[in-house]
């Protein structure tokens, strides 16, 4: 109960965005777990405040990873980096969003599953310099991000759990971790386009669904297709820059 007592909490609550999470406690390989407050993931980093970034600055946050399209990008503006000094990386996973007739599909497992192939796919070169630098020195702590922090996000965030040695059904609970926030997002945006709530909620699954079994059978496709994660590493170029993310990132035993 005091070392549960002692970690810090995964969740850190900002005002800007509702799904920043630390990476951290995870049991990877050799039985070492992934080190706190070191890498994190998130949704949308542009309406953070005065206080989010002192929180974050405060983190020693040195990297910045963007996965959204240039279009979210142009629209919504980046991460600011005039509040404080970081590496900032724009690696988009897919050139454009889903179109609108398929995002009230995202309720449907399968559908998401099949999504996510794709990302991966079209956004494997993205991926595999994400890695790289994650891997740089001086990189960490470091934050990957897209729009609300489940989907293109849960992608990279499978991926560097697989490589640093998780289990799959940890990889899966981190994923699903996404939900709760998700219902928070969507009440964020009904207050943003409060003229379109209507629309809004229309297209609600392609926010608030987060099934574990998306991830589960995404994983298991990744494997059917490219073997184990050390395969994955190697197919991807990234097997030199994995070691040293367990280097780095994994606690000593």
């Amino acid at each position: 109960m005091a070392d549960a007592l002692a970690q810090p909490p995964r969740k850190l609550t900002l005002s800007g965005c509702v799904n920043f999470r630390d990476l951290g406690g995870y049991p990877g390989a050799d039985g070492r777990k992934i080190r706190w407050r070191r890498l994190f993931r998130a949704d949308g980093l542009t309406r953070l405040d005065e206080g989010d970034c002192a929180q974050l600055a405060g983190l020693g946050l040195a990297t910045v990873i963007d996965l959204r399209t240039k279009g979210e990008v142009d629209e919504r503006g980046r991460f600011p980096e005039d509040a404080f000094e970081v590496e900032y990386h724009h690696l988009p996973l897919t050139d454009v969003l889903p179109p609108t007739e398929d995002l009230s599909r995202f309720d449907e497992p399968s559908f998401v599953t099949s999504r996510y192939r794709q990302l991966f796919s079209e956004g494997s070169s993205s991926l595999a310099r994400a890695v790289h630098v994650l891997a740089e020195p001086e990189a960490l702590p470091a934050v990957f991000h897209c729009s609300a922090g489940k989907d293109r996000t849960g992608i990279l965030a499978a991926l560097v759990l697989g490589f640093l040695g998780v289990p799959r059904d940890v990889i899966v609970e981190d994923y699903a971790l996404s939900a709760e926030a998700m219902i928070a997002l969507l009440e964020r945006l009904k207050q943003e386009y409060a003229e379109s709530v209507t629309e809004v909620e229309r297209y609600a699954p392609a926010v608030i669904s987060v099934a574990p079994e998306s991830m589960a059978a995404f994983l298991d496709e990744l494997e059917d297709e490219h073997g184990s994660f050390d395969d994955l590493a190697r197919e991807l170029g990234v097997t030199d820059p994995v070691t040293r993310l367990r280097e780095t990132l994994l606690e000593t035993s």
